[in-house]
């Protein structure tokens, strides 16, 4: 079983879509396992973007994702990085397949409103960012026993 991190971003907040994000994650049938609502530190994001330090758009990733609240979740499930990769979009709303969360609904490749990890290791770590593991319950999932 394999678990992602999944943030629905300041701009997706503000728009109140933090239900329909969340629910397309769940007719996937993909399981839910931590989330909060939260406002991010600095220090947090800077962790966050490790990644992109000394990038001309480094700053104003920095000053986006600390600009309100965000909604942090961990998500379970088979290939669950993968599928939900799928179910976002690519990160330029432009390029998203039609059906995606960033083709439906994202209005700028700056406000794509969501994160989702891209990997184990980068999931591994995002999780650990966000996440004490306390805070990621573990409960049977129905659809867990026909896999």
């Amino acid at each position: 079983m394999e678990r992602t991190f999944l943030m629905v971003k300041p701009d997706g907040v503000q728009r109140g879509l933090i239900g329909e994000i969340v629910g397309r994650f769940e007719r996937k049938g993909l399981q839910l396992v931590a989330s909060k609502l939260m406002q991010i530190s600095r220090e947090t994001a800077e962790l966050h973007y490790a990644e992109h330090h000394g990038k001309p758009f480094y700053e104003r990733l920095i000053t986006f994702i600390t600009s309100g609240p965000v909604f942090a979740m961990v998500w379970q499930g088979d290939n669950v990085i993968a599928l939900t990769r799928a179910l976002i979009g690519k990160t330029d709303a432009l390029e998203a397949l039609p059906g995606t969360i960033r083709s439906d609904y994202a209005i700028h490749t700056n406000f794509n409103l969501i994160h989702g990890s891209d990997s184990a290791a980068n999931a591994e770590r995002e999780i650990g960012i966000f996440f004490e593991s306390d805070q990621i319950i573990t409960y049977e999932h129905t659809i867990q026993r026909w896999i």
